[in-house]
């Protein structure tokens, strides 16, 4: 055993110095200097990187990269389309506002005004119990005394009435101002100690639902003229 493991090391020895290098090998691997001047081209080139100029330093942002025509105009159609929905949308709420206010003038127009052609049939009714009551004389006032009494409380129910919903009487007086708006002349004449435009006689009175005319008081008007 000891002389296989002599006979392996000299082996091995043998091995090394077969690998190596001869002074020959040795002057041919030496590295050449080359002249001052001269570029060596046998010397190994500088390292680079690989990365762009300036990329290197710290928070230095990605390069951008640019759309093309497809993405751009895919873009520009997008935008079209989102402001003709936002138009469309404030549309349809304007439309919606306006329908709103209109429903509330409607209903309350109706709460109003929809009782008028009622209102307006039950004035004669108003004229006829205010004659009348205005007919009747002191000897059928003691006679009738509960038969009247019932009349008139008619006449105020039917005026309560009005009220709650909204007629009132309109009650010219002699020597009021002629106004077209309420009043209705139903003739002129010259009479003393007036001005033109007076009223000289109440034939009727009018009525008013809410702001809305229901009749016009019916008066005789003045005619005369100035310095008269």
């Amino acid at each position: 055993m000891a002389k296989d493991d002599e006979s392996d090391i000299e082996a091995a020895i043998e091995e090394m110095l077969k690998n190596e290098p001869s002074e020959a090998d040795k002057v041919k691997r030496k590295p050449r200097v080359a002249p001052e001047g001269e570029i060596d081209l046998d010397a190994p080139g500088p390292d680079y990187d690989d990365t762009a100029e300036g990329d290197t330093e710290a928070g230095a942002e990605p390069p951008v990269v640019e759309h093309d025509d497809g993405i751009a105009a895919e873009m520009e159609a997008l935008r079209a389309e989102r402001d003709e929905l936002r138009d469309r949308f404030v549309r349809a709420l304007a439309d919606a506002e306006n329908s709103r206010k209109r429903s509330d003038r409607d209903r309350r127009e109706a709460e109003n005004y929809g009782g008028s052609k009622l209102s307006r049939d039950m004035l004669p009714v108003y004229d006829n119990l205010k004659r009348a009551v205005e007919s009747i004389s002191d000897e059928q006032r003691e006679a009738n005394a509960a038969l009247i009494e019932g009349i008139e409380l008619t006449m105020r129910e039917l005026l309560n009435v009005f009220s709650r919903h909204g007629i009132t009487v309109i009650k010219p007086e002699i020597g009021d101002r002629f106004d077209p708006k309420i009043h209705e002349a139903m003739f002129e004449a010259p009479v003393p100690e007036t001005k033109a435009g007076d009223i000289i006689q109440v034939m009727g009175e009018g009525f008013m639902l809410h702001d809305r005319l229901l009749r016009a008081a019916q008066v005789g008007v003045s005619s005369t003229p100035k310095g008269a």
